[in-house]
């Protein structure tokens, strides 16, 4: 990551980066953009889901952000920022003469202000948790304290935030939706209604929003980044169908199907030589598995779980998505830092699943249930793993449930021996290991309503990754990565999951619309990093 390479970093150096690399031309003009579903709220402390993460993203800016198409960190409204040799206090120096949706000048107390409302149990923040590590939060989070006394506002244009442990993630964190800066006095204007009435520093202010049928953006003319937005303005479309969104790009009446192309089209249109220059695919920081309940039997036994992992034919699943996917043998994805590209993992390997069948004292099989969400493709997912382990005697009853439903059985120790993920599977807040391991492989996630559905819980590793995330200095980052490498592929030797795939995202823009790939289809401004996106010239 780039900010891990040196304490300060001078953020008119990084803009001339990034800018250049994205220079054009032609600025201006409009683009549309569907989506089937409204969208819940644009209050950058509570929106939490894929369609509104990027529309977030463009009406506010933190104190950092990600290079466009990249996970690289950069800085955003801040100008610079210094570490203290003990990785505690991070000094930021903010930039002059940013300016907020309502004209007035964004200040170091407006930083202070945000991060205590997002730290608030009032504020009902799904992220406040990422928050933890700041000195004061403990107070914040359990109501004897309105402020992080961990925030400090020295001057108009620096902040000092002091940690109460070392926390090598806090750069991130700083780069979160959730760690957005927001006027006090606009949220105090319009209350719970903020999210209907979003006042940033973002490149897109919005104008306009109609429930149930669009909202409008327009480009901000006092960002303080004047080679951005492109376009002057973005109008999304919602409460359209998938399919009909399609028809209407192909008609040239839409710009990006927000929702990507529906399932039933996908092979005609990505086969279609008319549409190449269209569709833009990318990875995601995303790994679809199944679970493995540790605290259950037969699953309690290793040589069970391997043999399961033997047994699934991945390479099968993928293409029945379409080859939207790529096989995956580990639980980080390959964009993510600590992914091994060396490691083996557990390989196809039908006989070699059946001898340890039989090492395990199960040759004769054994019956047991797999919950999935009832959404396709996941049943048909289900249907291949089940004929899958039904070769190597092991009989499979698919329990296919609303989402809500198969999240509840996983997170309770004795009622899903085996998840499948898909549709809920884990993509990641941002491109950092730990981020993969607390919620969902350790010792912290496998309580009851948690998400660590295998119920795998390696105190060991625990104690390992607590370490890793206090290699805070920039000095010991490739160290720290080097052990969260080791962590994952040691949870993977004792198989807790059968990682099944990494899910590629695939989108589709009309013809006028240019610019590079990564920016529609954006691993961190999840969907679209729509900043970027521009017209072509004489569209």
């Amino acid at each position: 990551m780039k900010n891990w390479l040196k304490l300060t970093v001078a953020s008119a150096a990084i803009l001339a980066v990034s800018t250049t690399a994205f220079a054009a031309e032609n600025h201006g003009g409009s683009i549309i953009v569907t989506y089937k579903d409204d969208v819940s709220t644009l209050d950058p402390a509570i929106g939490y889901d894929w369609q509104n993460w990027s529309m977030i993203k463009s009406l506010f800016s933190s104190l950092l952000d990600y290079e466009p198409g990249t996970t690289n960190l950069v800085n955003d409204l801040a100008e610079s920022y210094e570490i203290s040799p003990d990785g505690l206090v991070y000094t930021f120096k903010i930039m002059k003469g940013v300016k907020f949706h309502n004209g007035r000048e964004m200040v170091a107390s407006d930083i202070k202000y945000s991060l205590d409302r997002v730290s608030n149990p009032k504020t009902l923040s799904p992220g406040a948790g990422f928050f933890a590590s700041i000195k004061g939060f403990d107070e914040v989070s359990g109501g004897t304290a309105e402020n992080l006394s961990g925030v400090e506002v020295v001057d108009d244009y620096t902040v000092k935030i002091t940690l109460a442990r070392p926390d090598a993630t806090f750069l991130h964190v700083m780069a979160l939706n959730f760690a957005s800066i927001v006027p006090k006095e606009a949220v105090e204007e319009f209350g719970e209604d903020f999210g209907t009435h979003p006042v940033g520093t973002g490149a897109y202010k919005m104008t306009e929003w109609t429930r149930g049928q669009h909202l409008t953006f327009e480009a901000n003319k006092d960002y303080y980044d004047s080679n951005l937005p492109y376009l002057d303005k973005i109008t999304f479309e919602v409460g359209q169908e998938p399919i009909v969104a399609l028809l209407r790009l192909e008609r040239g009446e839409v710009d990006i199907a927000g929702d990507g192309i529906p399932p039933a089209k996908f092979l005609s249109i990505k086969n279609d030589p008319d549409y190449a220059d269209q569709i833009v695919e990318g990875d995601q920081l995303h790994t679809g598995y199944i679970t493995l309940n540790v605290k259950m039997k037969p699953f309690d036994n290793i040589l069970v779980r391997k043999a399961v992992a033997m047994a699934v034919n991945k390479d099968r699943i993928i293409r029945m998505i379409n080859g939207r996917a790529v096989a995956a043998n580990q639980p980080l994805p390959p964009l993510m830092p600590g992914w091994d590209e060396n490691y083996q993992g557990q390989d196809f390997d039908v006989d070699a699943a059946k001898k340890l069948m039989a090492e395990a004292g199960m040759a004769d099989g054994f019956t047991t249930e797999l919950y999935v969400a009832n959404t396709d493709p996941q049943p048909r997912i289900a249907q291949a793993i089940q004929q899958d382990l039904s070769a190597i005697g092991i009989t499979v009853e698919i329990r296919s449930l609303a989402q809500a439903n198969v999240i509840a059985a996983g997170g309770e120790i004795d009622q899903a021996p085996m998840v499948w993920s898909g549709g809920m599977a884990w993509i990641a807040d941002f491109p950092d290991p730990s981020n993969f391991y607390g919620p969902i492989l350790g010792c912290s996630g496998a309580v009851k309503g948690g998400w660590n559905w295998s119920w795998y819980c390696n105190e060991d590793l625990d104690k390992r990754a607590i370490l890793a995330d206090a290699m805070a200095s920039p000095e010991q980052a490739e160290a720290r990565i080097a052990e969260w490498k080791a962590i994952f592929t040691e949870i993977q030797d004792d198989v807790p999951w059968v990682p099944v795939f990494n899910e590629r995202r695939f989108t589709i823009r009309s013809s006028r619309l240019e610019g590079p790939a990564g920016i529609f289809v954006d691993p961190v401004h999840i969907p679209v990093h729509y900043d970027y996106v521009r017209i072509k010239d004489g569209q």
